[in-house]
């Protein structure tokens, strides 16, 4: 098995590099509006951020950013197959501007804009982004009722295109593509607490201030959930390209855009670790499936099916293919920006 993935130095508005029907899976997080950090990035695209926010107009300076934002939206109702996921990975914004303290929501902005696209929302998933400081409150401290809680959590909006996805029967690539039941009844709940926000590994200190990279295991978790081995993944967000990364170690294919340049050559310094990386997350899920069968078979419950790929037993007859491929190599084409990765099954 092969896969391939590119990364676009590009603005994502348009996606002109895709053709249309082209994406199976689309995992990003976007910048989010209001949040200071993007301040510059969206006035930049938009003069107008930059004039509302010095004006003291909260409101339209939200809209505005949104509206930046719009344009990539616009473009996955293009791109994005019918039956396709999009998993949007955002926060809202806590915020005073003009003397005003205020939430920014930018989760239910985007739940619209998708849905005017006919995107059909799908349950989310919340998980928790602990801050850097032990307060839980901002405001007034310990008298009421003028204090606010801090927000810890951010949101997984799922939509699908149109109706489900329709594969041939017994399609090899979905159901080697399986997961476990016990990953299942870990991944489909609406809350992940066992994931952690990333600190930022960039020794450049101007880069680090243009990154929001998201934990490994969120692009990770949705490639698995919600896409087959072979399909394509777009970021049109790339950033530091952690789904990218996750899409190689998971067998689907990618695509990502990203305006900044420097971005690139950092993720070249990822990949020198690509191999180290697959084989720590697939042998994980390999030894984490083994402890599972070994606890439920020694209280009494032993599983009912064999693999047929591996020396032990899964819970439904649907993981009894399942199969997970390592990395064994892979290559770049610097004039492409593209990449090549080839795997072997793992044992």
């Amino acid at each position: 098995m092969e896969t391939t993935h590119t990364v676009h130095t590009a603005d994502a508005r348009g996606l002109d590099a895709l053709d249309s029907n082209s994406v199976d899976l689309v995992v990003t997080s976007p910048p989010y509006p209001m949040v200071e950090m993007w301040d510059d990035l969206f006035a930049d695209l938009d003069p107008s951020v930059g004039d509302f926010l010095d004006a003291g107009k909260g409101d339209a300076a939200f809209d505005a950013m949104h509206a930046v934002l719009d344009g990539v939206w616009d473009a996955l109702e293009r791109v994005v197959t019918p039956g396709g996921i999009v998993c949007l990975n955002v926060g809202d914004a806590t915020r005073t501007v003009d003397g005003q303290f205020s939430v920014f929501p930018n989760h239910a902005r985007l739940i619209e804009a998708m849905k005017r696209r006919g995107f059909e929302p799908l349950p989310d998933v919340l998980w928790h982004k602990p801050t850097n400081s032990a307060a839980k409150f901002m405001g007034s401290g310990m008298v009421p009722p003028n204090a606010y809680v801090t927000l810890e959590h951010e949101y997984i909006l799922v939509f699908r295109n149109g109706k489900r996805r329709s594969f041939e029967p017994g399609a090899d690539r979905r159901y080697e593509a399986a997961y476990f039941w016990e990953e299942r009844n870990r991944w489909f709940t609406d809350v992940w607490t066992d994931v952690r926000g990333r600190l930022q590994d960039l020794s450049d200190d101007s880069l680090r201030e243009r990154a929001g990279a998201f934990p490994f295991e969120i692009p990770y978790r949705l490639c698995n959930m919600y896409s087959v081995y072979g399909d394509t993944v777009l970021d049109p967000f790339w950033g530091t390209g952690t789904t990218t990364l996750a899409a190689m170690v998971a067998g689907r294919n990618s695509v990502g855009y990203e305006l900044d340049e420097q971005f690139l050559d950092h993720f070249q310094q990822r990949l020198s670790s690509l191999t180290d990386i697959s084989r720590s997350v697939v042998q994980q899920r390999l030894t984490d499936h083994r402890e599972f069968v070994h606890e439920r078979t020694q209280d009494g419950d032993r599983p009912d099916y064999e693999a047929i790929h591996y020396d032990f037993r899964v819970t439904t007859s649907q993981e009894r293919n399942i199969r997970l491929y390592e990395v064994a190599d892979v290559t770049s084409d610097d004039q492409t920006g593209s990449y090549r990765v080839d795997y072997r099954p793992a044992e």
